[in-house]
């Protein structure tokens, strides 16, 4: 799968910004986000599967980001709301073939291929 990130950029606390994930090839079952900052270890943001459901979420972005994907596009979204300077960071677009379930989600070298990542600055 292909995937190509786009939507970063800078914005002031508090605002909002959407992310897109536009994914070619083959299909998939389970998509996520993930950001790092520089010196830090990845870290996962948000997960679900591609036939809906529950989504998951870190906890310090529950109830202001969400994780949805446009199947007539077969594109990826991170709506992020009430954004913090902390919520700067490159993000990841990933999918995997398989499905994942609960705290699987969350591991990064569960997923198969990953988009080239896009910039999010928060500034105070």
């Amino acid at each position: 799968v292909q995937l190509q990130a786009s939507g970063g950029g800078l914005v002031q606390a508090g605002g909002s910004l959407r992310l897109s994930c536009d994914a070619s090839g083959r299909t998939f079952s389970t998509y996520a986000w993930f950001r790092q900052t520089p010196g830090k270890e990845r870290e996962f943001v948000a997960a679900n599967s591609w036939r809906g459901g529950m989504a998951t979420y870190e906890d310090s972005v529950m109830g202001r980001f969400a994780i949805f994907r446009d199947n007539r596009k077969n594109t990826l979204h991170l709506q992020m709301n009430s954004l913090k300077p902390e919520d700067t960071a490159v993000y990841y677009c990933a999918v995997r073939v398989e499905y994942l379930s609960g705290t699987l989600r969350r591991l990064g070298s569960m997923y198969d291929s990953w988009g080239q990542g896009t910039l999010v600055t928060v500034s105070s």
